[in-house]
Formats: C-alpha cells, structure tokens, sequence
C-alpha cells in the first residue's frame, strides 16, 4: 500500500492548531491533529448536503446560497450541478490555504468548480459573515466542523449556540434553508434549531452514498 504523504500545512487563523494536506496516490485527506476532517473519497453526505437543501429551494428565482467550508468542493459541485443558471454561490473559507491546495494538488478533485462564473469566494470567517447579512440568503450550508460545535476552532461555537443560530435565521430570506452537516446525531441541537424558531429535522445520510459508509447527519432547518 502507498504510503501517505503531507503535502503542506497550515495554521488556523485565531487557534494553535494547524490543517495538514495529505496524499496518498490519487487519495487526498485533510487532518486536524487526529482527526481526518475530510478524504477525497467519501463525498456522499457532503453531496447530500447541496441536493436535499436544493429540494427546499427549488422554486427560487435566482437562488443565493452561502455554503460554509470549501473542503474538497464536494457540496459546492453538488450545489452547481442542481442550481440553475442565474444562481450565486458564495462560499466562506476561514483558511486561506484550502483555496490554494483546490487550485495547486487538488484542481483534478474540483474539477473546475471554482471557476464556474456562479461561484464567489469569500475567505474570512463564515459566522462573521452570516452576522453581517440581513435577509441575504435562500440557504446557508454548514460544514465547518465535524457536527454543531466548534472543532476545527472554538469560537465555532457561537455559530451552533442561540445566538448563532437567531443572526443565520436573521440572514436567511423568508422561507429559507439552513442545512449543517454533521459526523453524528445531536438531538439537543435539534431542539435548539426549533426553540430558535426553525422548522427542523435531522436527516440520515451515509459517507459514501448510496453505497453506504459511515452514518452522517444533516440538519435542515427552514426559516
């Protein structure tokens, strides 16, 4: 078996960790210490994330969808695949690096996503920029951590907490979506969805799809 290979590293803005870059013949992996955020061979819940919040959405004229977390570009693929032509995808990236490694290592993973004229990079700090929108977006897809708390940093935290959650209903249009993904179920989350005045459920889903792998959660919350 090939062995992996980190490619690069890089430091989370605001926390002392640091992602890393892996490779291991055609296979990508991004880590946080430990812990593997996301591989290049298990897109299925990501993908699910785009498709099932279209489902909500689909109706819109000219939809505008904020997809927090590049990562390997799985859900937005999956967002542009579905979205129709005059849609605006504006997807939040903290880490700077990620950007690069879609444009350097990983382009053949991305397969041009970045360069479709609906696409809008905006890399900063995902909560800062729902804080900072008003009645902006038809949804807001979030896959920063690995479920509703702050891993990857934690001030992450105030994304999932009431407050957080009150500014992304604050930054959805009336009758939008918020979808986050999730390694695992929280059922406290979902009363907290619903107690801050979303209609929510938690929806299964599987780490490579149809073919099954691991059991993943995405939460869909309409405004």
């Amino acid at each position: 078996m090939l062995p992996w290979i980190q490619l690069d590293s890089a430091p989370i803005p605001g926390e002392d960790g640091e992602l890393r870059l892996k490779q291991r013949g055609s296979e990508f992996s991004i880590m946080l210490g430990a812990n593997e955020l996301m591989n290049s061979r298990l897109s299925g819940s990501e993908e699910a994330l785009a498709t099932l919040t279209f489902e909500r959405i689909s109706n819109r004229p000219r939809p505008a969808m904020l997809i927090g977390g590049l990562g390997m570009g799985f859900t937005l693929r999956a967002a542009l695949a579905v979205l129709p032509g005059d849609a605006k995808v504006t997807v939040a990236e903290l880490v700077p690096a990620v950007v690069r490694w879609a444009r350097g290592p990983m382009i053949e993973v991305f397969k041009g996503c970045l360069d479709d004229p609906r696409t809008a990079i905006h890399e900063g700090d995902v909560g800062e920029l729902i804080r900072s929108s008003k009645a902006q977006f038809d949804a807001i897809l979030l896959d920063v951590d690995n479920g509703p708390d702050g891993l990857t940093r934690q001030s992450n935290d105030r994304i999932y907490d009431f407050s957080g959650l009150k500014a992304a209903r604050d930054a959805l249009k009336p009758g939008g979506v918020l979808a986050i993904w999730s390694s695992g179920p929280d059922p406290k989350f979902t009363r907290r969805l619903r107690d801050t005045g979303f209609t929510a459920e938690a929806i299964n889903t599987r780490a490579n799809g149809k073919r099954g792998g691991a059991r993943h959660v995405i939460w869909l919350a309409t405004r």
